[in-house]
């Protein structure tokens, strides 16, 4: 896969982009990730990418030309462009699968009041991380490229990780514990020493629905409408 970010603040992925899995996958050649400067796409001396609204109003506004210029310099056949705006459907793990499937990915990040309208033109998709007002798209194409990239084949170092992470299924995760096996008084439940398996997956099935119908029942809504009753919420 191959991401292209267009920002007009690349430094702030140098950190996230070299550390960790990120680092990692691109070095595995995973996938490939850039950063592009949305100033090096105007023809203005001083290098504006934005100005203020038609018809007034507070902020400034980025202006269509520079974006259309960045995005058309790493569009091909079959990129799909996405918008980070609070507009946008917001990001889950069942978008994440979806966009994981694509080979080529174009964010193009908001700023200030955020995007001229007719910018729209452009995005094939338009994508929020959530309910709240950030300064820049830029976090938000950070945790949609993380999302996105850990979800590639290969990426994770155990194929079977993913299969088991909170959202699989509508479920938050079951608790997870490590060694010593008592710490402070606070105990491993015995069912995670007894080598049993079968038990163990029956417990860890049995604490993720409770853990689920505790912290995020809206979870076993959603699931109830898309697919019917759970096997679990019986």
């Amino acid at each position: 896969m191959r991401i292209d970010i267009i920002t007009i603040f690349p430094k702030m992925f140098e950190p996230v982009l070299g550390e960790s899995i990120l680092k990692r996958a691109q070095a595995a050649g995973k996938v490939k990730i850039l950063v592009h400067d949305l100033r090096d796409h105007t023809l203005d001396k001083h290098r504006k990418v934005d100005d203020r609204p038609f018809g007034g109003g507070s902020g400034m506004v980025l202006c269509p030309e520079p974006v259309f210029k960045a995005v058309a310099a790493v569009k091909k056949s079959g990129s799909k462009v996405i918008l980070l705006t609070p507009q946008g459907r917001k990001l889950d793990q069942s978008m994440a699968k979806r966009l994981a499937k694509q080979k080529h990915l174009i964010f193009v990040c908001g700023r200030y009041e955020g995007f001229d309208e007719r910018i729209r033109a452009l995005a094939d998709e338009e994508v929020s991380i959530g309910d709240y007002i950030l300064t820049g798209g830029e976090l938000a194409a950070m945790v949609l490229t993380d999302v996105v990239s850990r979800l590639l084949p290969g990426v994770l170092g155990d194929k079977n990780s993913l299969n088991f992470e909170s959202f699989e299924g509508n479920l938050l995760e079951y608790p997870q514990y490590t060694r010593p096996a008592n710490f402070r008084s606070m105990e491993v439940p015995r069912v995670l020493l007894s080598g049993d398996h079968q038990k163990i997956e029956c417990w860890r099935a049995q604490q993720a629905l409770k853990r689920t119908r505790e912290k995020r029942p809206d979870l076993l809504n959603n699931n109830n409408k898309k697919k019917g009753k759970s096997k679990w919420t019986k």
